[in-house]
């Protein structure tokens, strides 16, 4: 059966990257898989090709593409339709209208949508309530990548939350790097002492600005801080730096399409986020047995880390407490085995199965 994915491109994100695994499981599965992209560009471009086919709908925006897509849905006509990321979750369903498409739409969110727009303002606020109400309504599923996910896309939509069913995200088992990538990372950090890493794209809801300033309040003067990553951010981060006399201890790697390496080498991982989808970093960390540090932020934390057992949470915002448990951290064990055991629950092939039986395809 063909399944489809449609996404707005296929840039360095989270969302993408979990796509592309589901992509690679249904192939698995005996699925055939297309990738039906806005625009045809980003990191992840190069690997989806050398697997899959690549549909461009030359869509810069998204008013362009219920027509493009709805042309795509008569022409191809795939079993199934996954799409991901709104404002597309309530853009295909009408577009499947529009094609009189007959077979199944799944809408999948990835973020807590209603505090990711709330510094639009109140028309926006009204736009996304009145979009989501439609839109997902006519989907046939509808999936959020944590359960506090579900209950934001629930109260948005005015829909009971038994409409909403939660899976977590897919993340890959961890790499053994190869000692040549080894030494390459270990190369960007520089100094010895401890080693901190954060994933993430440098953009404000990422909050590095906080992680920055419990970076300058640490106990241990010889940690260096790497921020793996690139966004509208990072000039003022580099700026925050040098303000907070750390930036000779701040290392800015830049974007990595396989960061394994940095997480193998690195001491302790943190997320800083004012709010997050799920926290797919939070999943890589612990497959490399790393003990993590986050903010105690709407949704994904605190469900990966089961309330603080596995790792340490502290309010959002807080450079004070975030920078004690960075401290704890870095003088605590860690019991790297039940960190990978964790992790393991969030294998690509479970997430595949529980998507291919809610399309009734497995």
């Amino acid at each position: 059966m063909r399944i489809s994915i449609l996404l707005p491109d296929l840039r360095g994100g989270g969302a993408e990257r979990v796509m592309l695994d589901l992509a690679h499981e249904f192939a698995r599965a005996g699925h055939q898989v297309e990738f039906v992209l806005m625009r045809a560009e980003g990191e992840f471009l190069f690997e989806a090709q050398r697997k899959f086919g690549i549909v461009d709908l030359a869509s810069p925006r998204a008013r362009n593409v219920p027509f493009a897509l709805a042309r795509y849905l008569r022409r191809r006509r795939p079993a199934a339709l996954i799409v991901a990321m709104w404002p597309l979750t309530v853009i295909a369903p009408v577009a499947a209208r529009l094609a009189r498409f007959r077979g199944k739409v799944l809408i999948s969110e990835h973020a807590i949508l209603s505090q990711q727009y709330a510094p639009r303002g109140a028309i926006h606020r009204l736009a996304l309530r009145g979009s989501t109400f439609i839109g997902y309504r006519l989907a046939t599923t509808r999936i959020g990548v944590s359960r506090g996910t579900c209950s934001d896309m629930a109260v948005l939509s005015r829909m009971g939350s038994e409409s909403f069913v939660p899976i977590h995200n897919p993340i890959r088992p961890s790499a053994n790097p190869a000692p040549k990538e080894l030494d390459t990372a270990n190369v960007a950090w520089g100094a010895t002492g401890p080693r901190i890493l954060s994933v993430g794209n440098l953009k404000p809801v990422k909050n590095h600005d906080l992680l920055l300033r419990a970076f300058a309040m640490l106990e241990h003067p010889e940690a260096r801080l790497m921020l793996l990553g690139r966004g509208q951010n990072e000039a003022n981060l580099r700026a925050l730096a040098q303000k907070l006399g750390v930036a000779d201890k701040v290392i800015f790697a830049g974007f990595q399409p396989d960061p394994s390496p940095f997480y193998s080498t690195a001491d302790l991982f943190v997320l800083s986020s004012d709010h997050e989808g799920f926290g797919n970093v939070i999943v890589e960390a612990l497959s490399f047995g790393l003990p993590v540090v986050s903010t105690d932020c709407p949704s994904g934390p605190a469900e990966i880390l089961e309330n603080g057992q596995l790792g340490y949470l502290v309010p959002v915002g807080d450079a004070h407490a975030l920078a004690s448990a960075i401290d704890a951290a870095l003088s605590a064990p860690a019991n790297a085995e039940a960190l990978k055991r964790r992790a393991a629950d969030f294998a690509p092939e479970i997430a595949a199965r529980k998507y291919l039986k809610l399309l009734g395809l497995s």
